[in-house]
């Protein structure tokens, strides 16, 4: 494939594989190697670059980014953070007077991250760096130069635009022509974001030939709203994704910014991360508890369905060959709904136990209930048994006692290396009482509560 994009300021056209990860290039193929490799999953950050289109400047990780993804952008390493004649961009020179490095091993990915927050204005450092990690110096003087350099211009070099290109044919610009080549092409695979592709290649060590990428499909990338429902195109980033749930679904938004990290954000999409069907992804828990409808389109064939039918059984979803991902539809308003996470890590870490409730309760008694969870099962699953010794009854602490036992009804869940089997069935029933509790009025969040 012939990929073309600007790197450091300068057009380069790469003859290169499908799955050939730019930090691959940049370090054996380049010669730059200040572009660290570490874990090579996008958990560590030592990768990260910055990569800039017509919609946004963002630190990504070039470990799990592969080489088609960057037509027609432009990318950013720390050899080109800094000026064109070795003048010191803000964050670098801040990270020297704060003494924010040590051994140096991380030191180039968080200046590329600091320099991707400084660029946009961002003062939230510890979201903005959650993605970076650091066994040396410690956090402290790294947030401290973040700070320093925040009311700093943005120097003049990191303005550039994008690589005049070509269309590509591995990357359509249009729905109705990937829906076509997808119809056309039914066993390849199709990839968005690459955060988890990337580790079936970086990994798995697995040979993708077909592929399909969907990063230049505008079409995939609108969020539409009307007054009464959101409509996020299949290939909406995360980061995108939680701007607009702050609005409407706070609770939701704060599990989505404990997703991954803001590298791992910046690519990750909406329709990837329910079209790949994990029993443990956090956005179909959400998403079923409100009501959310999936679309799919097959050629020019389109059709929806409730989301939760979506999922039938692990590793099979409700979707043909060819059959494509669009977009998924919620309402604005839910605001019973509450979205808890649980995973060893408090930020950027895989779910043991993901809940979403969202009970409707009117004269004391509850009308409706949607309770689901991921990380129960093999599928995101309601719990159906719950709801219903939930439904009818007064909304009080002996009702909510007296349906957990019916959580064993619902889940037979799994032991592994996140939690045990007991565990999760715990947590989950801990979950519902937690959820009553706040909708008591009860500060519940470890965030917020105080000895």
């Amino acid at each position: 494939m012939k990929v073309t994009f600007l790197l450091n300021g300068e057009t380069v056209e790469v003859e290169t594989p499908a799955t050939q990860t730019l930090l691959d290039w940049l370090r054996g193929t380049r010669g730059l190697t200040g572009t660290k490799e570490g874990c090579n999953e996008g958990d560590c950050g030592a990768c990260s670059v910055i990569v800039t289109d017509e919609t946004s400047k963002r630190a990504l990780n070039a470990c799990i980014l592969f080489m088609p993804q960057l037509h027609g952008k432009s990318v950013r390493t720390v050899e080109g953070i800094a000026g064109p004649n070795g003048e010191m961009h803000p964050v670098q020179s801040a990270m020297v007077d704060h003494h924010g490095s040590q051994c140096g091993f991380c030191t180039p990915g968080f200046i590329a991250s600091m320099a991707a927050g400084h660029a946009n204005g961002r003062t939230d450092h510890d979201d903005m760096l959650a993605g970076n990690l650091c066994r040396c110096t410690g956090y402290a003087p790294i947030i401290r130069a973040a700070k320093a350099a925040e009311s700093d211009p943005v120097p003049v070099w990191m303005n550039e635009g994008q690589a005049p290109i070509a269309p590509a044919p591995f990357a359509p610009e249009t729905l109705d022509a990937l829906c076509a080549w997808y119809a056309a092409n039914p066993d390849a695979t199709v990839i968005a974001g690459a955060t988890d592709v990337g580790l079936w290649v970086t990994k798995q060590l697995r040979q993708l030939d077909n592929v399909v990428f969907l990063n230049r499909c505008r079409d995939l990338q609108q969020i539409t709203e009307t007054n009464d429902t959101i409509t996020f195109g299949a290939g909406v980033t995360m980061v995108d994704v939680h701007q607009t749930l702050k609005t409407y679904h706070p609770s939701y938004a704060e599990m989505v910014r404990r997703y991954g990290s803001e590298q791992v954000r910046g690519a990750a999409t909406i329709g990837g991360n329910i079209a790949n069907g994990s029993p443990i992804g956090d956005n179909p828990p959400a998403l079923i508890a409100l009501g959310a409808t999936l679309h799919l389109r097959h050629g020019e064939a389109t059709r929806s369905i409730p989301l939760q039918d979506f999922f039938i059984a692990y590793g099979k979803q409700d979707r043909a060959k060819g059959e494509l991902v669009t977009g998924v539809t919620i309402p604005k308003s839910a605001p019973a709904l509450r979205v808890y996470k649980l995973s060893k890590r408090f930020d950027q870490d895989i779910s043991a136990v993901c809940g979403a409730f969202n009970v409707t309760v009117s004269g004391g008694k509850v009308q409706a209930a949607v309770i689901t969870f991921g990380g129960m099962a093999g599928t995101p699953v309601r719990a159906a048994a719950v709801e219903n010794a939930l439904i009818g009854m007064p909304w009080t602490n002996e009702t909510v006692q007296a349906a957990l036992p019916a959580f064993t009804q619902d889940y037979t869940p799994m032991t592994d290396m996140r939690a045990s089997a007991a565990y999760r069935l715990e947590a989950a029933q801990n979950m519902l009482l937690r959820y009553f509790a706040e909708l008591s009025g009860q500060a519940t969040s470890v965030l917020e509560v105080q000895p």
